[in-house]
């Protein structure tokens, strides 16, 4: 299997991706929170020993795509990200990450929130 720094460059955005068909119910998950606009699940490829990804429903491809009309939905994304850290007892805190583009590390073309905790995360990252 090939590295997530392998796989961001080779990822090419467009199309249908994994997480679209998460939140179709095409592929099972189970979902740590979810409302209208987004869903949270634990992250496959775990990172830290808390690991999970906050995905809006809305397909944005890239941060840099995203558009001023977003604002809302963005924001939304970080609050929620703050609600399912308390839940899952991150308390002396946590990571959160956007990868963007091929040398952000980005390896599935539908914009996600990474939250890591539980672990010492080292500075700077990667």
């Amino acid at each position: 299997m090939s590295s997530e720094t392998d796989k961001a460059q080779t990822a090419q955005p467009g199309g249908d991706t994994i997480f679209g068909k998460i939140i179709r119910g095409e592929i099972s998950t189970n979902f740590l929170y979810q409302d209208e606009s987004c869903v949270v699940f634990n992250d496959v490829g775990a990172q830290a020993p808390v690991h999970f990804l906050v995905v809006p429903k809305k397909p944005i491809v890239r941060l840099a795509d995203a558009e001023d009309s977003d604002e809302q939905l963005l924001g939304h994304l970080l609050i929620v990200a703050k609600k399912v850290a308390k839940q899952q007892g991150l308390d002396k805190g946590y990571r959160v990450i956007i990868n963007d583009g091929p040398d952000g590390g980005q390896s599935v073309y539908h914009i996600h929130v990474h939250v890591m905790g539980k672990r010492q995360l080292a500075w700077p990252p990667g």
